[in-house]
């Protein structure tokens, strides 16, 4: 092909761009459309530079970066980092035009995905097998001689310099390549005469021949190497043999051979050419063998006859892909079962794949491993044009079905009989924007690779007029959710006209959560194929694909009503145990009743055939199983690995034909399985549980006797029977099972219930230190709980911080707050201003003042963690805290460290020589950032992320602009907001307008609903509060009351909102005289009215002794009593009906907090302290608590009635709360 060099360093190294049409190749027009898109994009958003400036640079990181020289932005790698005294600069290699340039960090941003989809512009080369020679002067022997180098010699570099600049074309062919290095042979054109460069420099002494390395190695690693390479060939159309290994180009760092069939002089290139040939059809028979993914095990030897026998057997309903030889193998091996309604044959190689050419070039170009086992199943049914069902572990994977659904596509002649506008020919639909966006980003990443299909994603809110704008005129694929799709479809009533493919990405989602919807669409889309088949008078295509990761009731609807004789492949067995039919059974019982159990399990009475298998852990448990069952004359069959040997007759027991009634019992150990390959047992007990993949693998024993979810269960027939023994010994399986059983909708056991319900409870309370979950916060609830990482209950410890802004706490009404860090529509972090006096104005104006001496501006001498310093951006300087510093990072002289600007609340990552010594006196001032959320509002649709549309438009809204916000909850540094306004005072008019409410604008962009809950959800996980340190904080705690008054706001009075216009809000208009009291009766006007939530301080008497202090809290009715004992601190806390008391007491001595205890009685709980120094206590606390009532009673009662020790206390009171335990008082008052 033709080359054009960009830049060379020598003969082993330069650089080319190819032209015309080749594999590698990319036609001019793309470079210059990517250029022009990279630059309107980068330039556009220049000034967001924390959105798209990378967090940390790095050697070898791939960016963007602008170039001085060139004036546009540039695909770049890193090569080196120049640190100076204040600053640093990157040396960046441009890769589209091999340059190397230094770029200052502010001219660096993120490489987005979009911007990497086409290869790079220059290909380093290197001249094949050329290497340098250099002259060797023997001064002893007066000679001289050419000598192979490492380097190549400063003449040989000039002279090919110099050559490829004297010729009018030059010509590269393509060898090999190695890692990102393509070796050619070099052809150039001069004066008429064509040249090889690769011979001219050898005539010319400057180089020379390396010979194949035949010599060097042994001839099995050689071929061993081919055959590796061979494996994975591409799929396309093949001139010579060695045409195939180009599938590796981008996989494998050994040198490959690409003979392209063109004449070559070079005697040693035709003997690598041969050789290629004779390697590749040498190990043709073994390529199947060695599939990598595939269901066959590699570095085994698979019998010919082993694999026809597999693909003509007869259509069973699974099949389980294994070696024949019967042995007993390991389960840590992985093993694929897959569960189908239908046979197909599986493509296991991208070679054999149902797949257009282009797309395969594509997906090898861009390192695709697959087809993997579950895809090897879906792709043939799918490119087919049949409705395929398809439930995996990888079922949210959209290249189950993209890549065939693309290959159906291309083929334009099926869809010629359709109308020729009006509607897409395929239909995605995904549970949410999020998916949708991955979705829409592969088919524009593939899209290249076939004909103009025009995808388009639309995700439209509750507007109408903005459903109304869209234009689907020459779309051909359409990406949506389907809220989104029905909001079009009211606009577009031909919108399914032309509709052939739909697909169902995360099919258990959508059925689960959008039932109603998917299912009102898929009865449009059958109306739509029942009208073009009439008119059309024959058959026209309607494929239906679902997909997910679970099984869902509303699929066996699906099936049988919208599908025409679908595809099942589910390859997750526990799933297909669900899909069919099997009946899920839990037993509880001890360790020691198993047994019984068993064999009551075992007590048949019915005449249908039974076939079980009983799966014990070990060949001790398998024995005595085995021995129970003989001794109740039950007939029973065992197998493990200490006998083997009567595995044969074993199996053909097992296999021979029974007649109607016969029970047959085989008891085994899991590693039995792989070797017998059961399929048709009617009941599998797990005598003992495994682990969860096992689990589904015991199942797969039953396969046979799964119902047919299309046909429904076969009459007379029993569907098949999971049994499982629940003990004590397998509480670790105790919520896997019981979330198992609540998927399968079978009956739970209410001793199961119950304990799991302590283990959730227990699972909750190990997220101890985890932060509160973010959508607690932000909507109230969180919908994956199970799975979610984060905290969800209160915890006092942690959430009610020491560093809590005393702003929050003053100022519990109406604020000025200034959001600086937009995390979402609605989560912010900002400061509360104090129009009269701002502390962190001055100081701000201080440290800046500073700094402004170059003096001052010390560098930190160590960096450590938790510590604060200064930083300078731009021209202006921040406090920063380190909140993590790398361990292995910390080893260098510079490192990066991970930051939070304590006054603004955003995180960044900075080399740790740009911190700069921040004086005590700077650090005085507490961080001012707070975290602000607003209420009552959430996505629509029941999303759980707010659409970029909307955070995009809320931060250029209301970033670095004061806002005045009524605080109506707090906890720790959080702020829930509600109403929060931008308010625009006239001076001159004596005037506030009003100029928007946040919460409204979120509102009006359609992509948002109320959520009038969102406190009293969020108040719910106060009921089980952990209560672990101080009270001091309580009161913010606690909802704000309405009745702030004026000398406690820090806002003017004069902020009205009507939330309930629907005129502009810019119409709002108030005057400076009104009363704060107009903006409580306003916003009480609003739709709901919060559910006010207090702390109650119970009443505390106390007296002592010499060694102890009793205290009793008096309290009616006590439940969930929680306490905490410290050296020096009290913690108590319970509840009463729905009051939740809390006293935190700092003591005034030491206590010894192990030998001192609580005991609770129904009215009250006595608490005795044993002193850590024996003697009288002038006073129990060290400050008095105005919220809780202490009196000094020493003779209160006698105190030969608590007798001291601990454990006689504890004796004592449990023996009287069992004397008054009927006793109970409605009448008490504990405010």
């Amino acid at each position: 092909m033709e080359v054009l060099v960009l830049e060379i360093e020598d003969p082993g190294c330069f650089w080319v761009a190819m032209k015309g049409c080749g594999p590698y190749t990319v036609d001019e027009i793309e470079y210059e459309n990517l250029n022009a898109e990279m630059n309107q994009f980068y330039h556009k958003f220049y000034k967001e530079v924390d959105e798209f400036k990378p967090v940390a640079v790095e050697e070898g990181q791939i960016c963007v970066v602008f170039s001085e020289e060139l004036k546009c932005w540039c695909r770049a790698v890193i090569k080196s980092i120049m640190y100076c005294m204040d600053y640093y600069k990157m040396e960046c290699f441009l890769v589209d035009y091999a340059k190397y340039v230094f770029v200052k960090p502010e001219d660096i941003r993120v490489a987005l995905e979009a911007f990497m989809q086409i290869p790079y512009k220059a290909k380093k080369c290197r001249l094949y097998r050329t290497k340098p020679v250099t002259l060797h002067i023997d001064f002893c022997e007066n000679t001289t001689k050419m000598l192979p180098a490492k380097r190549w010699d400063s003449a040989a570099t000039l002279y090919f310099q110099n050559l490829l600049k004297a010729t009018t074309q030059i010509k590269a062919k393509l060898c090999a390549l190695e890692g990102d290095t393509f070796d050619v042979f070099l052809y150039v054109t001069i004066k008429d005469e064509k040249v090889c460069v690769n011979d001219d420099l050898v005539t010319k002494n400057f180089a020379r021949f390396e010979e194949a390395k035949e010599n060097t190695g042994s001839s099995a690693d050689y071929q061993e190497n081919q055959t590796s390479l061979s494996v994975e060939s591409l799929p396309v159309k093949i001139v010579n043999p060695a045409l195939a290994l180009r599938a590796v180009l981008f996989q494998e760092k050994a040198s490959t051979n690409l003979e392209t069939g063109l004449a070559v002089s070079s005697s040693f290139l035709e003997e690598a050419y041969q050789r290629s040939s004779t390697d590749l059809n040498e190990n043709t028979a073994s390529i199947v063998k060695a599939i990598p993914s595939s269901p066959f095990k590699e570095n085994t030897t698979v019998q010919a006859d082993s694999l026809q026998q597999f693909l003509n057997s007869d259509p069973l309903k699974t099949h389980i892909i294994e070696d024949d030889h019967q042995s007993f193998q390991s389960l840590s091996e992985e093993r694929n079962f897959v569960f189908l309604s239908k046979k197909i044959e599986p493509s296991s190689v991208l070679e054999t794949a149902p797949l257009y050419d282009d797309l395969k070039k594509e997906l090898t170009r861009k390192n695709f491993l697959g087809p993997n086992f579950t895809e090897s199943y879906c792709w043939p049914p799918i490119a087919q044009g049949y409705d395929v069902v398809a439930i995996s572990y990888e079922g949210n994977d959209p290249f189950l079905y993209i890549p065939p659904v693309l290959t159906f596509l291309q083929l334009g002649k099926c869809y010629k009989a359709l109308p020729s506008s009006g509607g897409p020919l395929a239909l995605i639909v995904c549970p949410g924007w999020k998916k949708a966006q991955l979705v829409f980003d592969l088919l524009q990443t593939y899209k290249r690779c076939s004909r103009q299909l025009h995808p388009m994603l639309i995700i439209l809110g509750q507007n109408e007029e903005e459903a109304r704008s869209v234009k689907i005129r020459g779309c051909e694929v359409i990406v949506t959710t389907p809220y989104s799709l029905l909001r079009l479809f009211k606009h577009y009533s031909l919108l399914f006209r032309r509709l052939c493919h739909l697909v169902l990405d995360e099919a258990e989602v959508l059925l689960s959560e959008a039932a109603e919807q998917v299912f009102t669409i898929l009865d449009y889309y059958k109306k739509a194929a029942v009208i073009i088949t009439r008119k059309q008078q024959e058959y026209s295509l309607h494929q239906i694909v679902a997909v997910g990761t679970k099984w869902n009731k509303c699929m066996a609807h699906l099936m049988k009503e919208f599908m025409n004789d679908p595809y099942i492949v589910i390859t997750a067995m526990e799933e297909a145990s669900i899909c069919g039919n099997v009946q899920q059974v839990v037993q509880p019982c001890t360790n020691s009743e198993r047994t019984a159990v068993l064999l009551k399990i075992l007590d048949f009475a019915h005449n249908n055939l039974q076939k079980v298998l009983v799966f014990t852990d070990s060949v001790n448990e398998a024995e005595m199983v085995h021995k129970a069952l003989k001794s109740n004359s039950i007939f029973s069959l065992k197998i493990h690995k200490e006998n083997k040997f009567n595995f044969k007759s074993i199996l053909e027991q097992w296999t021979k034909k029974y007649s109607f009634g016969t029970h047959i019992v085989l008891v085994l150990t899991d590693d039995c399985m792989p070797s017998l390959g059961i399929t048709d047992a009617t009941c599998v007990v797990h005598f003992s549980l495994p682990s969860p993949g096992i689990f589904g693998q015991r199942l797969h024993c039953m396969s046979d006797n799964f119902c047919n979810m299309i046909e429904g269960s076969s009459a007379g027939r029993e569907s098949a029977k999971s049994v499982t023994l629940l003990t004590e010994g397998s509480t670790c399986h105790a919520i896997g099972i019981l979330r198992y059983l609540q998927h399968a909708e079978a009956e739970i056991p209410p001793e199961l219930r119950d304990f799991t319900a302590k283990m959730v409870e227990a699972e909750e309370d190990k997220k101890f230190s985890r932060p509160l979950c973010a959508y607690l916060k932000m909507f109230g609830n969180c919908k994956n709980r199970t799975v979610c990482p984060d905290r969800h209950q209160i915890n006092l410890q942690v959430d009610v911080s020491q560093n809590t802004v005393d702003k929050i706490i003053q100022t519990p009404g109406y604020v000025t707050i200034l959001p600086l860090h937009i995390v979402n529509a609605t989560n912010y972090f900002g400061r509360i201003v104090d129009k009269q006096k701002d502390q962190y104005t001055i100081l701000a104006k201080e440290i800046n003042e500073y700094y402004k001496k170059p003096s001052n501006k010390i560098s930190a001498k160590k960096v450590e963690k938790l510590a604060f310093y200064g930083l300078c951006e731009k021209t202006d300087f921040h406090r920063i805290q380190v909140v993590e510093i790398s361990p292995k990072e910390e080893e260098n002289v510079f490192f990066n460290v991970k930051i939070k600007y304590i006054d603004e609340g955003r995180t960044s990552r900075v080399q740790s020589y740009h911190l700069l010594h921040l004086p005590e006196r700077f650090q005085c001032l507490p961080p001012q950032a707070v975290e602000f959320v607003v209420c009552r509002v959430k996505p629509i649709d029941n999303e759980v992320e707010w659409n970029p549309k909307v955070t995009h438009y809320i931060h250029h809204k209301i970033k670095g602009k004061l806002h005045e916000a009524k605080i109506v909850h707090t906890l720790g540094n959080t702020a829930w907001v509600d109403p929060m306004v931008r308010v625009t005072r006239l001076s001159d008019l004596k005037i506030s307008v009003n100029e928007y409410n946040v919460r409204l604008e979120i509102l009006s962009t359609g992509l948002g609903t109320d959520n009038p809950e969102h406190i009293t959800q969020l108040q719910k996980s106060y009921r089980h509060v952990k209560v672990f340190d101080h009270a001091q904080n309580l009161e913010p705690l606690s909802t704000k009351e309405d009745s702030a008054g004026p000398e406690n706001v820090s806002n003017p009075q004069n902020m009205s909102i009507q939330e309930n216009s629907t005129e502009n809000s810019n119409s709002s208009i108030t005057f400076e005289n009104h009363s704060c009291s107009g903006v409580a009766q306003t916003k009480e006007a609003e739709d709901s009215t919060l559910h006010q939530r207090k702390w109650f301080y119970p009443e505390i008497k106390w007296f002592q002794n010499g060694e102890t202090v009793t205290m009793k809290v008096k309290i009616a009715s006590i439940a969930d009593c929680k306490y905490e004992f410290s050296k020096e601190k009290v913690v108590f806390s319970a509840y009463s009906g729905d009051r939740f008391y809390l006293a935190d007491m700092e003591l005034y001595q030491y206590i010894l907090p192990e030998k001192s205890t609580c005991v609770v009685k129904d009215k009250e709980a006595i608490i005795v302290l044993e002193k850590e120094k024996k003697g009288e206590w002038c006073k129990l606390l060290k400050n008095k608590n105005p919220h809780v009532s202490f009196e000094h009673c020493e003779d209160f009662e006698d105190d030969s009635s608590f007798p001291i020790g601990t454990e006689k206390l504890f004796r004592a009171a449990a023996a009287a709360e069992s004397d008054d335990s009927s006793e109970y008082s409605e009448t008490e008052s504990d405010e």
